[in-house]
């Protein structure tokens, strides 16, 4: 698995591999081809990690181009509500943990109404009414891609096991600490002020 000439990895390789980022599912979409590595001889998808270290750094870049406030950050499925709180907390982003009513993004007669410039989804699937208000709105969408999702209607496909707690919340640790400092608030290779056990259970 080669990385990017001359550039490290956000983090050490074997705490991606312990994270299990990079493992996918048994079923793999065309959309899904262009980042998977191999399929393993028990049917599993191995998506490759040089894609997934470069694409959530593009995603850090995105988001770090707005403020926290104009960040949306959702995801339905409960594997990923610690992880996308704690990156609530550590950079200000709106989140949406849990399951997300239509037309907040979109109707302004609702108590709830919010408006933001950018969202990012743990998972196209089940995250689709999220996607559906963003594109009403013209609001750039990054989601979070397993081998078994489409991307139709996305903007950036950050691939990962988008399914597994400490897939998640390592990346969510990573994506926080780069929008920290992209934004000029955390010095390159400094200790960020959270740790990665805050984005997961382990």
């Amino acid at each position: 698995m080669s990385t990017m000439e001359n550039q490290p990895l956000l983090v050490a390789q074997d705490l991606y591999l312990k994270s299990g980022i990079h493992i996918g599912t048994k079923f793999r979409t065309r959309y899904m081809d262009p980042f998977i590595y191999k399929t393993r001889p028990d049917g599993l998808s191995v998506l490759n990690l040089s894609k997934i270290d470069e694409r959530i750094r593009i995603a850090a870049k995105m988001l770090s181009a707005y403020e926290p406030q104009d960040v949306l950050i959702a995801s339905r499925r409960e594997n990923g509500w610690k992880a996308v709180k704690a990156f609530g907390n550590a950079t200000g982003a709106r989140i949406f943990a849990g399951r997300y009513p239509p037309g907040i993004l979109t109707n302004s007669a609702l108590d709830i109404f919010i408006q933001v410039r950018i969202v990012l989804v743990a998972d196209a699937w089940p995250d689709r009414n999220v996607i559906n208000d963003a594109l009403q709105c013209g609001i750039p969408v990054i989601a979070l891609c397993d081998t078994n999702n489409q991307s139709n209607d996305i903007d950036l496909v950050v691939p990962c096991n988008n399914k597994g707690k400490k897939s998640l919340g390592l990346l969510f640790y990573i994506l926080a600490r780069e929008y920290l400092v992209n934004r000029g608030q955390l010095k390159s290779g400094e200790e960020p002020p959270f740790k990665l056990e805050d984005f997961t259970d382990e």
